[in-house]
């Protein structure tokens, strides 16, 4: 029986590892509808090659770091795991590497690909696991002041500060290093020029891919079949529902607002969804979702920050408002199971965010001294694609070009 259990806890969180992994599809085509035409192909291919790095880096230095576990042993040792421990990086990994395709879109159209991978090493391996480790891995001490001072430790259960939060910090550090894209705005601080999307539909399938592959992200950080919780995937739901809901009210029916609302909510619900009520789920992803439409519209317009896809405000801002949540709506007070700190969760979250934005300045800032990060005036303008990869989306493209 033993044997069983450990087979069907293998099997449970490979495929909660499969439908992440599924997730950096969701994460490249959200990019793609994004971006201008000149640059889809890059956004696919980025994607890709970061999830590569992000698994060497992760696998040689990031997963010790966070948990003190090497891969460096010989193949004896190695084969000697069972198969939960060698399968649970691979889970693991896929959290890590959502960092750099988090950055990625708040990034697009104007950043130099090979430094771009460098970060991506630096981030998985350095920056990211040093922050995980404090959160969930209790060798590092920090959950014992916690509970000793509030009373509970900071709680996230899938991630809405240690993945989503810490990635939008760090790609508002990397935005703010590389600047605006050309044209974008006027010396004077007006805006200059309107990219919509370059296409609808593709900026919606990556939406939908994402939001199938958040209940694996979320259900499946059970990481046990014994701890599998219905609640997860319920209050996934719910806060799904209202990040979409009020996004569409509060965006006036734009349909980039629309499809982003369900990942606000769902990024600000992972921290408590184990212990929120569904309504406080429900009020927590609809507060993601005017958070979201609300700050990417100031971001944009009034402090004339050039985050392409929002990252800053959907992932940093939703994130760290999802850390807190977990603090108010997870207490028996506001219908949760109890056993949080908002005093906790403010602490942990914050805490979050100092190494995130720091770690992004220190990245990028260091490669933007040492080798540049950022496309010239020529090659922004022909585009990322024709500029790095020789060749663009279309055929026909090409003919004219």
């Amino acid at each position: 029986m033993e044997h069983f259990k450990t087979s069907a806890d293998v099997l449970f969180i490979l495929l909660g590892a499969i439908m992440i992994l599924a997730m950096h599809a969701g994460f490249a085509f959200l990019e793609l509808g994004t971006v201008r035409r000149k640059n889809q192909v890059n956004a696919l291919v980025k994607i890709l090659c970061d999830f590569s790095v992000s698994t060497l880096a992760y696998f040689f230095i990031g997963y010790g770091i966070a948990y003190g576990v090497h891969f460096f042993s010989g193949a004896e040792t190695l084969m000697a795991k069972n198969g939960y421990d060698l399968v649970k990086f691979f889970f693991l990994l896929t959290f890590a590497a959502a960092i750099p395709a988090i950055v990625s879109g708040g990034i697009a159209e104007r950043a130099r690909f090979t430094p771009q991978l460098a970060a991506t090493f630096l981030l998985v391996g350095f920056v990211y696991p040093f922050f995980e480790g404090i959160a969930w891995n209790q060798a590092f001490g920090i959950q014992g002041w916690l509970a000793a001072t509030f009373g509970a430790e900071f709680h996230d259960f899938a991630g809405s500060v240690v993945v989503h939060a810490v990635g939008g910090w760090i790609g508002l550090a990397a935005v703010l290093m590389l600047g605006a894209r050309r044209g974008r705005y006027h010396k004077d601080g007006g805006i200059a020029g309107v990219h919509p999307p370059s296409s609808i539909p593709f900026l919606a399938l990556g939406a939908w891919i994402l939001i199938v592959g958040w209940f694996g992200f979320n259900v499946m950080s059970a990481q046990t079949l014994e701890k599998i919780s219905g609640l997860v995937a319920m209050n996934s739901l719910m806060a799904m529902v209202g990040g979409t809901l009020v996004a569409l009210v509060m965006g006036r029916n734009d349909p980039g607002f629309v499809h982003n609302g369900p990942l606000a909510g769902l990024v600000a619900v992972c921290a408590g969804s184990d212990l929120m009520h569904p309504l406080g789920a429900l009020v927590t992803g609809g507060v993601a979702g005017a958070l979201f439409v609300v700050m990417f519209t100031i971001t944009q317009n009034r402090w004339k920050i050039d985050d392409v896809l929002g990252v800053w405000p959907l992932h940093g801002l939703c994130g760290a408002w999802g850390g807190i949540a977990a603090g108010l709506f997870g207490t028996t007070a506001l219908g949760g199971l109890g056993g949080v700190s908002f005093f906790s969760q403010l602490t942990g979250t914050l805490l979050g965010l100092a190494i995130a934005f720091a770690g992004g300045l220190l990245v990028y800032g260091g490669l933007k001294a040492a080798v540049g990060i950022r496309l010239d005036a020529e090659e922004e303008f022909e585009g990322a694609d024709l500029t790095i990869h020789k060749v663009s989306a279309s055929a026909e493209r090409d003919t004219l070009w």
